[in-house]
């Protein structure tokens, strides 16, 4: 449903509801902000993105696709502030099966604007691993440090933490082969 229609819709339940309130059906009224707040609330947050996070969060990635797949053009369909996550989404999906070709969609999302710091983090976190997959240290080190400080609320502290370790056995394999 375009964007447009959904708040015409929304607002329109917000009328009606105080029409009702106003002659006395408490009832119907209550149900109606109810409505208009679930409308509402899928204008800022697309269904098809909502349903795409539980299948990511269910490990169920065919789903989180098929559910992503409905949106034909996300640049009509979702609001400004919602084309980085979709990158994002699109991304988590796509390093699944090919994560070297997901970096183009953590770089776009990134550059499209994630206003949620551990959104943020967790897209360089994914750039700072295909750095590694690179074998490109320096790239890597730069994501993982801007990942570690947008990650102010220590959500991935522990995945920093692992890359962090494996960079490290890295470097020593490294030196181990340049030795012999």
């Amino acid at each position: 449903m375009p964007n447009l229609v959904r708040l015409i819709i929304g607002f329109a339940f917000v009328g009606a509801a105080v029409a009702l309130m106003f002659f006395s059906f408490w009832g119907w009224g209550s149900l109606l902000i109810f409505l208009s707040i679930l409308i509402f609330v899928t204008y800022f947050y697309n269904e098809n993105m909502l349903i795409a996070q539980w299948h990511l969060r269910k490990d169920n990635m065919p789903k989180a696709e098929k559910a992503l797949g409905k949106i034909k053009s996300y640049e009509k369909e979702l609001n400004r502030m919602q084309h980085g996550y979709y990158n994002l989404l699109i991304g988590l999906i796509e390093s699944r099966k090919a994560p070297m070709k997901s970096e183009k969609y953590f770089k776009l999302a990134l550059s499209l604007g994630l206003h949620m710091d551990h959104n943020v983090a967790l897209a360089k976190l994914s750039l700072a691993g295909i750095a590694m997959g690179k074998r490109n240290k320096r790239e890597a080190t730069m994501y993982l440090a801007e990942a570690k400080k947008a990650d102010k609320n220590k959500l991935l502290a522990d995945q920093i933490k692992q890359m962090k370790d494996q960079m490290g056995m890295l470097d020593k394999q490294q030196q181990v082969r340049y030795s012999r």
